[in-house]
């Protein structure tokens, strides 16, 4: 009866998605499930069932709800069954870490994926209690696994979630692993293809917080001045958010290891929740999720404010400078650390910094004053890490440092992706070198400016509706682009290939004043991305010249 009221709600749907509907509604899928399907308008399954929710080079993201294109446990376990069956194709003994974050559903997705693996014959190594993205990197490689997954969905709203996966040398997929992994989610068709077992199989470990302190071991050496940091640490006053997320498990633990025991909370905040009730969207690049940070900035007179989004691998930090409380973009915090890092390193003749072709170019000019290379990858955490793997390997280059321009950096190579728990603390350890000089990071990112000229920065992001009819608009934007590129400029088109590296979907206008324009589809939401970047002898040119450019192009 059910499905005959269904299809007469459907009459003029689309065959492929009456075909969709109907498999879930008469297959092995909970009850629950078959009654939200039921509840849902003829919008509102076509949004859920117009397509598979695609395994991109990032894993899964999407909005959490019933249906193929969406966030669940079904949708989860089928990709976990496609991990699991790339995985048995390599040699040795399996095991894969999972760990989560304090969304909905996060823990919850990470049992099922636990489930999965055991289920094919993987040791599953699930975390006790949420954690941080780059604690989850780090451990992929700590405890030997082939592989880990993280269940987050980065900064994005509540309404999503997602499914990272790490390969064995604790950086995200890269190929061919990415494509080998993706190709057999994509086998998978039906639910029925899945195996599962009990939470209390053999195969599935509990991990408590054994791997708590070989991270803060790990991270202790990266100290510049750590006798400085535990005699003088406590004089710079933190106050730090972790914006409802994983960030308070692990970045309060850090910082007092490296002496930096001066820390405020921001209390409405800190406890971790999947609706993040006090932000819209719990991303510190936004001034609405520092505002209560900045707040509590000024009533306890501290130093700077640190927050981390819910996955705690980006990092915002904003500085009290001559009274005022000042946010530091991602490449402004990328360049101050840069220079400290070259200023203050015994550097190897083979060192390089890494970072993304849309960050910023200041970092080219730090690492040619300190005759190191600066080492440019595609948009995406998971290119710098594959660098790092790639010259342990090679010896080509020693990393220094890793720096992309939405707020992710990466000292060491504790771990293979951003980390905002290292960045913490040696942005506090920078933070204590300029107060002992009587200086701020606002004072010393004017000193890098004196030495190097003025950069700067600004994005632009331009959203879409979701689901086809957005990625069909931002298609034909980037074809008339290709087609009919902007005059007074050169353009280099990467879905070409530019020097070594991958095909990617991005176009870089430059022009002959070193400004630079990149236009790039958002991989994980429905946006196009404009990145521009102007270098003049003033802040004022650079601003004018900032505008200009974004004035210069109408995406919609």
């Amino acid at each position: 009866m059910r499905k005959i009221v269904f299809f007469d709600t459907v009459l003029f749907m689309d065959g492929e998605i009456k075909k969709r509907v109907d498999t879930w509604l008469n297959g092995p899928y909970d009850s629950e499930t078959k009654e939200e399907i039921l509840k849902l308008s003829p919008q509102e399954l076509q949004d859920a069932f117009y397509t598979d929710l695609s395994f991109g080079t990032a894993g899964l993201r999407g909005i959490m709800g019933v249906g193929t294109t969406r966030m669940n446990i079904y949708t989860v376990t089928m990709a976990t069954q496609g991990l699991s069956n790339y995985i048995l194709k390599q040699k040795g003994q399996h095991r894969v870490l999972i760990g989560y974050d304090s969304r909905h559903n996060s823990l919850l997705f990470a049992q099922k994926t636990a489930q999965v693996l055991a289920a094919n014959g993987i040791e599953a190594l699930l975390l006790k209690e949420l954690r941080p993205v780059p604690f989850v990197s780090f451990g992929t490689r700590y405890r030997k696994c082939t592989a880990g997954v993280m269940i987050t969905a980065s900064h994005n709203p509540k309404e999503y979630n997602g499914y990272k996966v790490y390969w064995s040398d604790g950086a995200q997929i890269v190929p061919p692993h990415d494509i080998g992994i993706m190709e057999e989610v994509r086998a998978i068709k039906d639910f029925s293809e899945v195996k599962l077992v009990r939470l209390s199989h053999p195969n599935i470990h509990i991990i408590n917080g054994e791997l708590d302190e070989a991270y803060i071991n790990a991270i202790r050496p990266l100290q510049h001045f750590p006798e400085d940091n535990k005699k003088e640490g406590s004089s710079v006053k933190i106050v730090y958010t972790s914006l409802h997320g994983t960030g308070i498990t692990m970045v309060p633990k850090a910082l007092n290891d490296w002496g930096f025991t001066s820390i405020s909370y921001v209390e409405e905040q800190i406890k971790p929740d999947g609706d993040f009730p006090t932000v819209k969207f719990p991303n510190p690049e936004y001034k609405e999720a520092t505002a209560l940070g900045i707040e509590y900035l000024d009533k306890t007179g501290s130093d700077i404010l640190i927050a981390t989004d819910p996955d705690a691998d980006r990092i915002g930090i904003v500085v009290k400078h001559q009274g005022k409380a000042v946010a530091l973009t991602g490449n402004e915090m990328a360049s101050i650390c840069a220079e400290f890092i070259c200023e203050n390193t015994k550097l190897p003749s083979n060192g390089a910094i890494v970072t993304t072709i849309v960050s910023t170019e200041i970092l080219k000019a730090v690492a040619k004053a300190h005759n190191v290379a600066c080492v440019e990858v595609l948009t995406g955490f998971k290119y710098i890490g594959e660098k790092i793997h790639i010259w342990e390997q090679t010896k080509e280059y020693t990393f220094l440092f890793g720096a992309e321009e939405s707020y992710g950096c990466l000292l060491g190579t504790v771990a293979r992706d951003k980390d905002s728990i290292v960045a913490a603390c040696l942005i506090s350890e920078i933070t204590l070198h300029a107060k002992k000089q009587g200086l701020t990071l606002i004072d010393l990112l004017n000193q890098i400016y004196k030495k190097y000229g003025f950069y700067r920065e600004k994005q632009v992001s331009l959203s879409f509706p979701a689901g086809e009819e957005g990625m069909t608009k931002i298609s034909a934007i980037m074809d008339k682009l290709r087609k009919s590129p902007l005059k007074d400029a050169t353009c280099e088109d990467y879905q070409k290939g530019i020097r070594d590296l991958p095909p990617s979907n991005v176009l870089i206008f430059r022009f002959q004043d070193d400004a630079k324009l990149i236009i790039r589809p958002s991989g994980t939401e429905p946006k196009i991305k404009l990145y521009v970047s102007a270098h003049g002898t003033s802040e004022k040119a650079c601003d004018d010249r900032l505008e200009e450019l974004v004035k210069c192009i109408d995406l919609h």
